[in-house]
């Protein structure tokens, strides 16, 4: 597919899909759950403002950080209609989230560290199980791993 002139305003779905190496599918999905938006042309063909690049590289990259799409939409529901968003604006967006990705990258960092030790999971069918939850009193404390809980997710 040819690039559109870098001047022009607007992107139909397919050069806002190559551009953003995302699928046309994952576009429609954006937008119908409020992410982005577009009009409609008189034959009802779809037309992204080009800014919508930024909007889709900034819910790709919270999406591989594992935020969820309802934070995503939070945010993106911030920023100010009928304007491109300024840097300003993406700066504000990205420091909100610092202190939960400083928690995820350290969470990360544990997981990392300690995976082939014990986890506190109550399996006791390794040596070090025995040592660290003899007779599984971990159990106490709910289930799943209770030494190495790693939760992604909020």
């Amino acid at each position: 597919m040819e690039m559109p002139d870098w001047k022009a305003k607007e992107l139909t779905p397919g050069q806002l899909s190559e551009r953003s190496g995302v699928a046309v599918s994952a576009l429609h999905f954006y937008e119908r759950e409020g992410l982005i938006e577009s009009r409609r042309t008189s034959g009802n063909q779809r037309r992204y403002a080009r800014d919508t690049l930024r909007r889709v590289a900034f819910i790709r990259i919270s999406q591989q950080v594992g935020i969820p799409l309802a934070e995503i939409r939070e945010a993106l529901d911030t920023l100010p209609e009928g304007r491109t968003p300024t840097r300003a604006d993406w700066e504000r967006l990205s420091t909100s989230w610092h202190a939960d990705l400083d928690r995820r990258i350290e969470q990360l960092t544990r997981l990392r560290d300690n995976l082939t030790g014990c986890i506190g999971c109550g399996c006791l069918s390794m040596n070090s199980c025995t040592l660290a939850n003899p007779h599984d009193r971990l159990a106490t404390a709910g289930p799943g791993a209770r030494v190495l809980d790693v939760r992604l997710r909020r």
